[in-house]
């Protein structure tokens, strides 16, 4: 198949795991150190860092921030800060109010659309304006979390004082919705928020898609949901493509059911409905993007599909959706049999059912052949106009054509991490840890969007134990030609920061 992948998928033949967090609520749980996801289970075929050092997090002096205000404004409403935990930057927190998925001819709110059309009402409830500001119980303590998790730490969330934060997941919503929800099923498209690396296909924002279905038992002739997932699966159209599904419907080890709240009969008929829901909307994506690479259906290429076994904290069994072009896999999306807790906890014990998650960026990046996830946000009528001519159907899709090309300026910066010293008992959950992605937020917030990678390029220690770290930035505009004295300038801010903000010592 010629797709001519973007990067982001190219992404995973090097790192295979570490980008998962953009194919889905699911997927994209994984500390950014660690290189798997949110487990205590470790997962096969995990890549080592590419630079070998204790990727622990560091107790350092930090130097004194500029003051904190008191209270800040997300979306029209005032939250209370606390500066021992607040770690928003105004990069991130002027991305609160942009909500791309809903701005109309863009990308990511096309990719919505078409996503959409696969869980059409009235079945499905869309919800699609729910504020990204969230506690933490809502994003980790109702999804079967363990206070120790180490995706709560400050170096991967973006925390607004000990207990509100912006969501990390569209998860954050799955108890409130199955507790208010009036339909069968739900999607929620959103913009989630991680502390992260930066590359081509990383941001420090994102949007995905989570969907459910359940079945209410009591509503249901002797409660047969087993019965009544089989009838509708006749429903769904076998996708005409290679499938490849070894996995048993369960194992009672490696991915197991809970037979204590189902039967065997309703999680292999819930698992089937499931994944056949799944393959045709993701067949249909596919076809899309190949009928706007050819301009028209390639018939010559086949299309193979498979199913991974997986973890997750709040479905058992679960499940990756994985996919083959380009003589590889590539991961797409997460999904499993709702954990019946957080069915109990919302107050719908009666109803079982399966849900999934999967990144809007990386779908797009797939139709539209977008090279680079920062061009979502950009503001460029050259790039946005190019979407603006789509049929009310979205049968044919644009590709992106890019409207200039722009060379890249490394730049690199060396510096002796800040004195090691012992973290204060009642310290916010990583506030005086080192951590790269402080490195991240920190360039991310001077130079902005003209950073298009940061890469850990070497790690030394020295006889008295002082450890010093070398970054290599690449800095390439998406719209124009930087010259020589503005990287400059960006550079030398980044230097300054680094010193004035985190306390290192330059080299």
């Amino acid at each position: 198949m010629s797709m001519h992948p973007a990067p982001i998928l190219r992404t995973l033949e090097r790192h295979p795991r570490r980008a998962s967090r953009l194919s889905s609520c699911f997927l994209h749980l994984r500390p950014a150190c660690a290189g798997r996801p949110y487990s205590s289970q470790p997962q096969a075929n995990s890549e080592p860092p590419r630079v070998q050092e204790d990727t622990r997090s560091r107790p350092i002096k930090r130097v004194p921030a500029s003051p904190t205000p008191s209270s800040i404004e997300i979306r029209s409403k005032s939250y209370t800060i606390d500066s021992a935990w607040y770690n928003l930057t105004p990069t991130v927190l002027e991305a609160t109010s942009r909500q791309l998925h809903l701005q109309r001819h863009h990308p990511l709110s096309i990719t919505r659309n078409i996503i959409e059309q696969h869980f059409p009402a009235p079945r499905f409830t869309h919800y699609n304006n729910l504020t990204p500001v969230v506690s933490t119980q809502q994003n980790f303590d109702s999804l079967c979390f363990k206070s120790d998790h180490p995706g709560r730490q400050r170096s991967d969330t973006y925390y607004l004082n000990q207990t509100t934060l912006l969501r990390t997941h569209t998860s954050a919503h799955q108890l409130d919705t199955f507790c208010n929800n009036k339909s069968d099923g739900y999607l929620i498209t959103a913009d989630v928020y991680r502390r992260d690396e930066i590359d081509r296909s990383h941001y420090p924002v994102f949007h995905q898609v989570e969907g459910a279905l359940t079945w209410d038992r009591d509503k249901l002739p002797n409660a047969d949901v087993a019965k009544a997932a089989m009838q509708d699966l006749k429903n769904i159209m076998v996708p005409d493509v290679i499938i490849q599904d070894e996995n048993p419907p369960f194992h009672a080890e490696r991915n197991p059911a809970q037979l204590r709240h189902h039967t065997q009969a309703q999680v292999e008929a819930m698992g089937q409905h499931l994944k056949r829901s799944l393959e045709k909307m993701v067949v249909d994506i596919i076809m899309r993007a190949r009928k706007a690479a050819h301009g028209a259906e390639d018939k010559h290429q086949e299309v193979r599909v498979r199913w991974v076994e997986a973890y997750f904290p709040f479905t058992t069994p679960s499940w990756e959706l994985e996919l083959f072009y380009d003589g590889d896999w590539h991961e797409v999306l997460g999904c499993g049999i709702i954990h019946q807790q957080i069915l109990i906890d919302a107050r719908v014990p009666s109803r079982i059912g399966w849900a999934f998650g999967i990144g809007l960026e990386r779908i797009a990046m797939m139709l539209f052949d977008i090279p680079d996830i920062r061009l979502f946000w950009s503001k460029d009528e050259r790039f946005l106009s190019q979407f603006e001519s789509l049929s009310s159907s979205l049968d044919v899709l644009p590709r992106f054509v890019p409207f200039s090309k722009h060379p890249p300026c490394p730049k690199d910066v060396s510096f002796w991490l800040p004195r090691a010293e012992t973290v204060e008992e009642g310290d916010a959950m990583g506030q005086s840890q080192w951590n790269d992605n402080d490195v991240m937020d920190l360039v991310r917030n001077v130079a902005g969007d003209v950073v298009e990678d940061v890469k850990l390029m070497d790690v030394w220690t020295s006889s008295k134990g002082e450890q010093s770290k070398m970054f290599r930035i690449i800095y390439r505009s998406l719209e124009r030609t930087l010259t020589n004295e503005e990287t400059n300038n960006y550079h030398e801010n980044v230097r300054r920061a680094l010193v004035e903000e985190l306390g290192v010592k330059l080299r």
